[in-house]
Order: C-alpha cells, then structure tokens, then sequence
C-alpha cells in the first residue's frame, strides 16, 4: 500500500473512531457501506429492532440487524442518492402504517402510501406493522361462516371467521380466483376486506382493483401492492402491513377477510434480504427462522372475545407450489400453521372442472362447526360419494362390462362433479347452494344429461326464487325442518314436470 492511500486509511479509520466515541453516536449514525437496498452503519446504539430510522432527503429505513459494531437497516424505497458517509438518525418510532375506514376502496403500498392517485389518505389513526397476536384467553369458538359463494367450498371445506385456510396449488391453477371470488361475495355481509399483492406484476394487481371495483367490491376492500419490481423489503413487509390495518378493524367489532398473495414469494424476498444481511443461510438457502415469519403473521388472524372487540380476522393464505409437491419447505411450514387447505391440481383444472379443487387432500380442521345447520346436513355425504366415484372411474375404464350399481353410482359422481363446478365472479347465495346441492345429493339430477347440469340448476334456482320466495332463507336460518324438506322436494318434482312438459332439456 503507498503511502497516499495509507494516509486515507488512516484518516478514515481516526473519523470513525472519533464518532463512535461521540456522545450523538447514540441517537445518530454514519453510513459505512451501501448495497442493493442494505445500509450498514456505525453509531445509533440506542436504536430498536424495528425501529425507523431517517436518511437525507427523507429516505426512509428500518433497523434490522443490531450488531456490536453497529446496526443494519433496509431501506424503504430505493437507495435515492444514499453515500457512504451520510447521516442516519433514529425516529424513535417503530413502523407503522394508516388504519381505518379512509382505507377502504383504495390501493396502497406497504407503509401505507397511496398508488391510486386519489390524493391523500386523510386518516388520523395508525398502527404498528409488527405486533403481537392476541393471546388464547383474547379468542373465541370459531364457529360462524365466512360464505365463498363457492359450492364446493361451502359445503366440503368451510371456512369460519377467525380460521386460516390455506390455499394451495401448481400456478395458473385459479388459486387468486377462488381468493377474489370470496372477495366479492362478502357484499352485504358486513367484512372488510385486504387484499395484499407480494411479488405480483402491477398489471395483474390493476386487473383484480378494476375486477373488484366493476362488482362493487372495491368499495369495502383495500388492496396493499408490493410489485415485482419493488424492493425486497417492501414485498417483505406488505402482509404484516395488511394485517395491521385489518387488527383496526377487528378491534372495532368488525369481520375481516385477509389474502395474502402469495406466501411463496414472501419467503423468497425474505431470504433475498437476510442472504443481504449476512445472516447464515439454512435449508434451501432460507434463514432459519423462516418458519416464524409465517406463524407470526397467521398467529395474528383469529376471533377475539367479546371483552377484546369482539371482531375477526379471517386469513386466506396462498402458497404455491412446484409440480403438485406439497412437501417441499415452504408449503409444509405454512400446513403446519393453518386450520386446514384447499389444494387445487393441474390435472383437474386442464380438464376442465372448475374450481380444480382435489376434495382428498383438501381439509378444513374447523368442519362443520362453521356450517348452518341445513348445508352441514346436505354436505356430509358428498365427500364420501366423490371419494367412491373417483375410485370406481379409475377401475371403470379398463372394464366394459360393469353392473347396474356401479353404474349408478358412476352416473351419480359424475352429475356431483358437474354441479360442484363453477364459473368465475359468479359467486352462489347460502341459500341457492342449499338447494342445488340438495337436489343433487337426493339424486334428482341423476337422469339429466351431463352437459344440461349447470342449466338445470340455474333453471331450479330461478324457478325457487320465482315461486318459493323466502323458502330457502327459511331453511338457512332453521335447517332441514320436515315441514320445509317437504315444500324442497314439491317444488324440485314442479320443477322436474316443468322442464318435460315444456322440453326444455
């Protein structure tokens, strides 16, 4: 080394010596080196993990690591002309974001900032992106259902408010499409809703705002983006920024309905920081507590007593996988931590049923507990009878001579196949689930042509609704009473006489 440099050296290390031992170095610190969104820095020895921390032109970060020889920090944003040798004081303030109802209808990103262009979120209320979930004592029974308006849900996977179901599957297997479906089904049912985009492309993210918005949905709904093209610590932050403003509302008594999409990608950017971090990777590169991460968001969806507030946060996280392997890292850290899955398979999806939900490896660890009296009544067979249809179909294609029985039952698995698919943004009414499935499960569609299913119980929901108004809100409200069973069954057998007489199918 010549003596030029030596003599910078020198310099260098005497200044960092002189303001490490500085009486500021406590509440200020010195940028040492600068990389990829990760500050490293000397001083700020009073700082807290979490807390916020302030750079020049009002750049933005949060401290992460707090090590001996100074302290860590991401940046919230881009690196925006930050050098060597710059200042970084201590807000005493950890993250936080916007809470309340002024959220509601518009697009944020993860601290809480508006990507909508409708001007300012004129909110006087905030709260701490990284809190603690509510203890045991906090909760209650969840017992209430949160409807997807989607038949095969609703009847084989409930959900309840307070659960954390999990939705997971190959991509492009319609697993935001369930998550959106729900979404808009929540009209008049008194849920807020979070929608938090991690990792997705903004077009995609605009797609489902103008979805929501043409549906009505929009308007009790905020969706948080962290874009593809955001740094890693934003994408990192969204979903507990998500949850945040949801504590706000549940706090308040009021049901929310969370998705995170996806979780995947949230383990990604999380492992993209710590590697930035230096903290030592563990298995496929992931740091070791990678498993927290996830429990520590979840852990916080539930449903309080009513001592606490009273409301809910109910959480739809999305995983993706690869290949259809449910057991690889990060899917069986997030099973572990949910009240059950909805798994979609690729091979059901290209053939055309959809939602392409696998009903033997779908579960849902509330049950029936969040299920009305009539559809827990209905539903209790279905599962059973697809599990023997798909059973008897795998055999039935090598044999051509089958018995009248298997035959049945090929022909009754096949219309229950039928019925429980669905278009997309159609979403059912409890009580027209009731009767569709109700029809099915008694075998009245049994000798209607495959492809004249979905009409026919489009028919018998308007026919209900035409001349039984009021019926199958009574029967959601009361369950299958004999008295009502026997008013179903009149109309579906008008219903049926209806259709003949005028060659309708």
């Amino acid at each position: 080394m010549n003596s030029g440099l030596r003599d910078i050296s020198s310099l260098i290390k005497n200044e960092v010596l002189g303001f490490i031992a500085s009486p500021e170095a406590s509440e200020v610190g010195r940028v040492m080196q600068v990389g990829d969104g990760i500050i490293h820095a000397i001083g700020l020895d009073n700082v807290m993990s979490g807390e916020l921390v302030r750079f020049d032109d009002d750049v933005m970060g949060i401290a992460m690591n707090l090590e001996l020889n100074g302290v860590s920090i991401v940046l919230l944003g881009g690196m925006k002309g930050i050098r060597e040798g710059a200042l970084v004081r201590r807000t005493g303030k950890i993250a936080e974001v916007p809470a309340g109802d002024a959220l509601l209808g518009r697009v944020v990103n993860a601290i809480g900032e508006p990507l909508d262009r409708k001007g300012p979120i004129r909110t006087g209320k905030y709260r701490p992106i990284e809190r603690v979930a509510p203890g045991v004592l906090a909760r209650r029974t969840v017992n209430v259902p949160l409807l997807t308006g989607i038949k095969a849900i609703d009847s084989m996977i409930p959900i309840g408010r307070g659960q954390r179901q999990l939705i997971i599957g190959d991509r492009q297997t319609g697993k935001t499409a369930i998550a959106v479906d729900t979404i808009i089904n929540q009209r008049d049912k008194n849920v807020k809703c979070v929608y938090v985009a991690i990792g997705q492309k903004m077009s995609t993210v605009a797609d489902i705002t103008k979805t929501l918005a043409d549906r009505g949905a929009l308007d009790y709904t905020v969706i948080v983006a962290a874009g593809a093209a955001e740094p890693v610590t934003m994408q990192y932050l969204s979903p507990y920024s998500g949850v945040a403003m949801g504590e706000e509302w549940m706090q308040n008594g009021d049901d929310v309905l969370i998705v995170y999409d996806d979780l995947s990608k949230h383990a990604a950017a999380y492992r993209t920081m710590s590697l930035l971090l230096r903290r030592p990777p563990g298995r496929e590169a992931y740091p070791g507590d990678v498993f927290y991460l996830h429990s520590r968001l979840l852990e916080r969806a539930g449903r309080l007593n009513t001592e606490n507030g009273g409301g809910s946060i109910t959480a739809l996280p999305i995983i993706e996988t690869q290949a259809g392997d449910m057991s690889a890292y990060i899917p069986t850290n997030v099973i572990s931590i949910t009240d059950g899955q909805i798994y979609l398979e690729t091979v059901a999806f290209n053939s055309g049923i959809r939602p392409a939900i696998n009903p033997g490896l779908s579960v849902s660890r509330v049950g029936s507990s969040a299920q009305v009296k009539a559809m827990k009544k209905i539903a209790a067979p279905i599962r059973m009878e697809l599990a023997q249809y798909r059973e008897l179909a795998s055999f039935a294609q090598f044999s051509s001579d089958l018995d009248d029985e298997t035959r049945a039952r090929l022909r009754h698995g096949e219309r229950i196949v039928e019925t429980l698919k669905q278009e997309q943004f159609s979403p059912f009414r409890l009580e027209d689930e009731i009767l569709v499935l109700y029809a099915t499960v008694k075998k009245y569609l049994n000798d209607v042509n495959i492809e004249k299913i979905l009409p026919f119980e489009n028919g018998l929901v308007e026919y209900f609704r035409s001349n039984y108004g009021g019926l199958m809100e009574e029967v959601a409200e009361k369950g299958l009473e004999p008295d009502l069973e026997g008013k179903i069954i009149r109309g579906i057998e008008q219903y049926r006489q209806f259709v003949h007489e005028e060659h309708i199918f």
